[in-house]
Parts: structure tokens; sequence; C-alpha cells
């Protein structure tokens, strides 16, 4: 299991991605937490500090001088900006948001991951 890209069981993912840079990421997709803890959690690390964002409502910063922490008010996911970034592309006749290129990308690694399972 170590070699393959992802790993999907039932409702739980893990996928390991690399980038050109060097960079990686990886994203859990795990059901079976228990639901006092975040439902979503994001985690940066770089420059020596991290940032964790729960929820998309509360941010803490490690290692970030000057910041600590902010919660926000309202859960911002950005579906509504994506949206309408595309409508205005659309009907101003401008470029797409997200680049077809990457966006072929994406398709590709998700269904990568669910085709090894």
């Amino acid at each position: 299991m170590g070699t393959q890209p992802g790993v999907m069981a039932r409702d739980k993912v893990s996928i390991a991605l690399s980038f050109a840079d060097g960079s990686f990421g990886t994203v859990h997709y795990l059901a079976n937490g228990n639901k006092s803890f975040p439902k979503e959690r994001l985690e940066v690390f770089c420059a020596g500090g991290v940032l964790q964002l729960d929820n998309f409502r509360k941010l803490r910063g490690f290692g970030w001088p000057g910041f600590k922490r902010m919660n926000l008010r309202r859960q911002d996911k950005g579906q509504k900006a994506c949206a309408k970034a595309f409508l205005d592309a659309v009907r101003g006749g401008g470029a797409s948001p997200i680049a077809f290129e990457e966006i072929v990308e994406v398709s590709r690694v998700v269904i990568g991951v669910a085709g090894d399972q």
C-alpha cells in the first residue's frame, strides 16, 4: 500500500501528492472520527511555521510573528466566489477562472486514485 498514490476503503481515503517544485501534500478523507473533532481541517507547513484551519472558521498560526489565531463568524469555503467567477467569465467572454490543464490534471489524479481501488 505504501507505494500507491492513494488508499481507499469505503468512506475513507488517503492521497499523497507530489508537485513539480518538490513540495508535497496529503489529503485524508476520514468519515470514522468523533463528531467533536473538526469535520474539515487544513494544515499548511511553510517557512518554519504552521497554519491550521478548522472547519473554515478557526485559523491558528504557529511560528508566525504577530499572528496566533483568527475566528470567523461564518464558514466560507469559496463556493460562491468560484461560481461567481465562472459565471462572470461565461457572461463576459473571459478566461476560465481555473485553467483547463489544471482541471484535467485534478480529474486524472482523482480517477487514478479511484481506479487503483
